[in-house]
């Protein structure tokens, strides 16, 4: 017969150290065995009304586990809004070189220094600032992924691109060339991974470059914003990822589509089968530009 939930007032919405609240007398090992308690790591613990989620779990990991840590890579991702890590993935923490700790199940460890200004408090956990976060995920290899993150890094804290390339160019080490090679690509226009992989695929293909994030206008009057365009050839490109089909988002959609075809606009539409097929893609795009120039 499983554990009859116990739950002190004081334990309520907290996580803690099962080692502490057992030796003050809150709970026993049975008591903590019940559903009123979640594992996140060894020794520590959740209250089960909480949402098990990769920042709780990082956020559990740098001030409970191991507190002399900052939380960094995918996870300061995390912290800063940027969704790059999920529930389960390994919780990414720097800790000082001396560090003599053993490997802990569920965490990555990277042993640096980190400067002052490297470092910021959020919500009472310590991470890596915004710069340098950004940084961190530009060294993520391949590097098609590495921009991804980095794009959805910079759209998510508004951190402009300029600015960590200027922090990149006095990088020194094996991986500068590589960080400087992916913030090049990077952007921070781009609202989902897959518009970063097309922008990624267009720049290798040898067609003109669009613009990325261009808002048509007709006059004075505004008709919407596409995700890629041509504008001398009226042409755009739009990724249909999955929030196009919300209920939410049809009307206003539609909407913007039938102000862009009456203003003589044509729109080449991208589903991830598109993307398996890069050749068949790229073809159309051509076509479609070649079309607008003879006409």
């Amino acid at each position: 017969m499983p554990p009859r939930p116990t739950s002190p007032p004081q334990l309520r919405g907290r996580i803690f150290r099962a080692s502490h609240v057992i030796r003050a007398g809150l709970l026993t090992r049975s008591q903590l065995r019940s559903r009123a308690w979640l594992r996140v790591f060894p020794d520590v613990w959740a209250c089960a009304s909480l949402p098990l989620t990769h920042e709780l779990r990082a956020r559990a990991a740098a001030r409970l586990l191991l507190p002399d840590s900052v939380v960094s890579g995918r996870s300061a991702a995390v912290l800063w809004g940027a969704q790059l890590a999920e529930t389960d993935d390994d919780v990414e923490l720097t800790v000082s070189p001396g560090f003599r700790g053993g490997s802990v199940p569920g965490i990555r460890l990277r042993r640096r220094v980190l400067a002052d200004h490297d470092l910021v408090v959020r919500s009472g956990t310590r991470v890596t600032g915004r710069i340098r976060t950004a940084l961190d995920l530009a060294a993520l290899h391949p590097v098609d992924e590495a921009v991804v993150a980095v794009d959805a890094f910079l759209v998510a804290t508004r951190t402009p691109v300029e600015e960590v390339r200027t922090a990149a160019a006095s990088m020194t080490g094996r991986n500068c060339r590589h960080v400087r090679r992916v913030l090049d690509l990077a952007d921070g226009l781009a609202e989902s991974p897959q518009e970063t992989r097309l922008r990624l695929l267009l720049g290798r293909s040898g067609i003109p470059r669009p613009v990325a994030q261009f808002g048509v206008r007709e006059g004075r009057r505004f008709l919407g914003r596409v995700d890629f365009a041509w504008p001398g050839h009226k042409l755009a490109l739009e990724y249909e990822g999955e929030w196009h089909g919300a209920p939410q988002q049809v009307v206003p959609d539609r909407e913007r589509l039938n102000r862009l075809f009456s203003a003589g606009w044509r729109i080449i539409f991208v589903t991830k089968e598109d993307l398996r097929r890069p050749e068949r893609l790229l073809a159309r795009i051509r076509a479609a530009l070649a079309a607008s120039t003879f006409a």
